[in-house]
């Protein structure tokens, strides 16, 4: 395996060599729980699941470390707004993200730290600073000496003169650019014993001595979105390697979630939640899932219902091929990848150009079974069941497994229509107009109307059917 990942710190592309041989430890900045997560916050989740399952498809042992932002300013501010405890707020919307990446198909990672069981290991990590000279406690407050590091802002780009930390000013800051390390207690809010007083951690803190919990004081991958680049990646750089650990060897960002070009963000109201997208597009959980993880992780992925809607047809007439496969030819067990497929993720997991190889190998399978050559087109079916399962979007996984009843029956329709629909697509492109318009007279006998439009062909049921 010789995968290469675009390490934004170097901003090269780099072979993958771990530190440790067989053994991949990678860290994502997880959810500060402020709020019902919506799905520009999964697309990280999603983003790297890809990432873990090909680390572990291809034999490494993934230590895969997500945190909890369990204590914060807009925690707080949010449960005192709705008149409730901040533990309780926080951990309602922690099990609120729990929900959406299950529902998404999210494995668990392999520890989920929260901030507010790691003070110790806080506590420790600014004394080692303190005593190093990179960090200064003032009025009750500990500051990172921002001047004392002489590489801070190679990983965004930034200069020194530009930086601002998005923090107020501070009590007792030698410099506006220093950052906290730790706040000072206020009244009324929460706090925990330490050597310069009673206070709460910094946001950045946080993941620095979490990650040096797990995953030792150097490590693979850290991964996250490209918001967190600065201030809040930086600033783990500069105050880990500040304390003496080497830190992360890679950096990876996903892009966001655009909504009419913006970032899909709570503060400008452009939200929409895992719930309301599958009830506003009737679209299951692994197509959505599969929409999300489709475009190259590092890039923006601009939402749109039709968007939505054509990513969902695209994997249905994926599943499509493997029931068929199945119906003719008997059980379809999880092969092997194809190489095209193994060269797509190992080039900076190139999500894009793997399943363009899945819908090539899909294409291949289908003329199989029109040929009646169904031994290849089962092994076509096993390929496609491997690499749809390192994309998290395997349908025969228990995990995707549909109620009974109408939904399923329903989804059954979709699927087997949208299958008839792209074979009678394939036979007008090769004009073979004797197969297209059996497959329309067909359609038409089991009470299926087809209209032909420029976005392709859209069925209804006639009434005497529906």
């Amino acid at each position: 395996m010789t995968l290469r990942l675009f390490d934004t710190e170097t901003r090269t592309l780099r072979d993958f060599t771990p530190l440790v041989p067989g053994h991949a430890s990678v860290y994502l900045c997880g959810a500060t729980v402020q709020g019902e997560p919506h799905i520009g916050h999964l697309r990280s989740g999603v983003a790297f699941d890809v990432l873990r399952r090909w680390l572990g498809a291809n034999g490494f042992d993934v230590a895969f470390i997500r945190n909890v932002t369990d204590i914060d300013d807009k925690i707080l501010h949010k449960a005192a707004e709705h008149g409730r405890p901040w533990w309780e707020w926080a951990a309602t919307h922690e099990r609120a993200f729990d929900r959406a990446y299950g529902t998404l198909g999210v494995l668990p990672p392999s520890a989920e730290p929260r901030a507010t069981g790691h003070i110790t290991q806080m506590v420790d990590m600014m004394e080692r600073l303190i005593e190093r000279g990179h960090a200064y406690p003032s009025e009750g407050n500990v500051y990172f000496d921002v001047l004392s590091f002489p590489d801070y802002g190679k990983l965004s780009g930034h200069k020194l003169d530009d930086v601002h930390q998005g923090e107020s000013a501070g009590q007792g800051k030698k410099d506006p650019r220093d950052f906290t390390l730790w706040k000072a207690a206020k009244p009324g809010e929460p706090n925990w014993p330490s050597p310069w007083g009673p206070g709460r951690p910094g946001w950045h803190l946080e993941c620095s001595a979490m990650a040096e919990f797990y995953l030792g004081p150097e490590f693979d991958i850290h991964c996250g979105g490209m918001d967190l680049v600065f201030p809040h990646h930086e600033n783990e750089i500069a105050q880990s390697r500040a304390a003496g650990d080497g830190f992360a060897r890679y950096w990876l960002h996903n892009g966001w979630v655009t909504l009419s070009g913006e970032k899909m963000s709570k503060s400008l109201g452009n939200t929409l939640s895992v719930p309301a997208v599958l009830e506003r597009v009737g679209v299951r959980p692994v197509e959505l899932r599969y929409y999300l993880g489709s475009a190259q992780y590092g890039s923006m992925l601009e939402y749109s219902d039709q968007a939505l809607t054509e990513a969902a047809a695209g994997y249905q007439r994926v599943e499509a091929f493997i029931q068929r496969t199945i119906e003719r030819a008997g059980e379809v067990a999880v092969g092997t990848w194809t190489d095209a497929f193994a060269d797509a993720l190992n080039e900076n997991l190139g999500v894009p150009k793997a399943l363009a190889e899945i819908h090539r190998i899909v294409r291949e399978g289908n003329s199989a079974l029109e040929a009646g050559d169904l031994e290849a087109a089962r092994v076509h079916a096993t390929q496609v069941r491997a690499m749809l399962g390192v994309l998290g979007v395997d349908p025969l996984d228990p995990h995707w497994a549909t109620p009974t009843d109408s939904t399923n029956a329903q989804h059954a329709l979709d699927v087997l229509i949208g299958a008839e629909l792209d074979r009678r697509q394939q036979a007008r492109a090769a004009k073979d107009w004797a197969i297209a318009d059996q497959v329309r007279d067909r359609l038409k006998a089991a009470g299926v109307e087809v209209t032909d439009t420029p976005q392709g062909p859209e069925w209804t049921l006639t009434k005497d059917n529906r």
